[in-house]
């Protein structure tokens, strides 16, 4: 019996290997076989008959099918021509043909149309790229439901203090809402890959934080270039200065404000750190409302980050 089931399983992809496709590992293409996975995941997106669903990667359509069975509208973005063909083939003839939009390319690179929901097993590769593409897409969609490799969904979701606690974390967790919600075996996968993989949800914030994201980008991106460094080590370097100095620079001349002419940036900053007793802190342990303190303290004295 165990058999049966394995074929009936695969079947989609014999038919594939049939016309002579090979996964393109390049591509990041390890095709979901299972489908109580799939199953589990779509139940997790919660989806609606109204809505409008973006798949990255849709593969041989095992997911895009039982997504079209459920909502108004699919939007499968997809990079290989050759899978595209085998989705097109998978619901010519069918009731799902005309709610299903294909469009072929990098999806880092394509302008993302309006939906609801997000779901797809990303291709490993480009999910920090695209986590950042989503959440800051307009207008808001309600949720996502990826699958990622188990580190990058670990980063994800770490708290301050945590050991996988880094730049993505904050960042991500600013604009949304992250929920670890299963782990997937890598024998899910068709071929498998070499790591084992985590489904996670994600709620943009909706209003979301009122800052500047490329401010506070630049900001994290420097105190986190060495996360157990303090503040105050990070802020040291000389390229921060030199940056900080010319964003100062430009600030005082679009508001017309004369430049002091005794200007010592370094100092300004030690001033501004010592200000908030942030200089002995290290990244690894602040949190949103930590950062959100410092950034406010640079940008009253006139100093940007971008």
């Amino acid at each position: 019996m165990p058999k049966e089931r394995a074929e009936k399983k695969s079947r989609v992809h014999n038919e594939v290997a049939k016309q002579g496709i090979v996964f393109n590992k390049d591509f990041g293409q390890h095709i979901l076989k299972n489908p109580l996975v799939i199953t589990s995941m779509l139940e997790k997106a919660a989806l609606r008959p109204t809505d409008v669903v973006l798949e990255i990667g849709p593969g041989t359509g095992n997911m895009t099918v039982k997504i079209l069975e459920k909502v108004k509208k699919v939007v499968a973005c997809e990079i290989d021509p050759r899978l595209v063909a085998e989705l097109q083939k998978r619901v010519q003839g069918t009731h799902l043909q005309p709610k299903l939009q294909i469009l072929i390319g990098d999806v880092l690179k394509t302008d993302l149309p309006f939906f609801d929901i997000c779901v797809a097993n990303m291709p490993y590769q480009i999910s920090s790229p695209f986590v950042f593409k989503l959440l800051l897409h307009r207008p808001f969609f309600r949720c996502a439901v990826l699958m990622f490799q188990r580190e990058f969904a670990q980063r994800l979701v770490a708290k301050p203090g945590d050991k996988l606690y880094c730049r993505l974390s904050i960042n991500t967790q600013l604009l949304a809402r992250v929920d670890m919600l299963m782990k997937v075996g890598k024998n899910n996968f068709k071929p498998p890959p070499k790591v084992e993989s985590s489904v996670v949800r994600i709620e943009p914030r909706n209003p979301p934080p009122p800052i500047n994201y490329t401010e506070w980008d630049g900001l994290t991106r420097i105190a986190f270039l060495r996360k157990n460094k303090t503040l105050a080590a990070a802020f040291k370097q000389t390229t921060v200065l030199t940056a900080l100095e010319d964003n100062y620079k430009l600030h005082c001349s679009l508001k017309n404000i004369d430049v002091p002419a005794e200007l010592n940036v370094k100092e300004k900053v030690e001033t501004i750190l010592d200000r908030l007793e942030a200089s002995s802190k290290r990244a690894r342990s602040m949190d949103i409302d930590d950062f959100m303190a410092v950034l406010q303290a640079f940008n009253a004295e006139g100093f940007h980050f971008s």
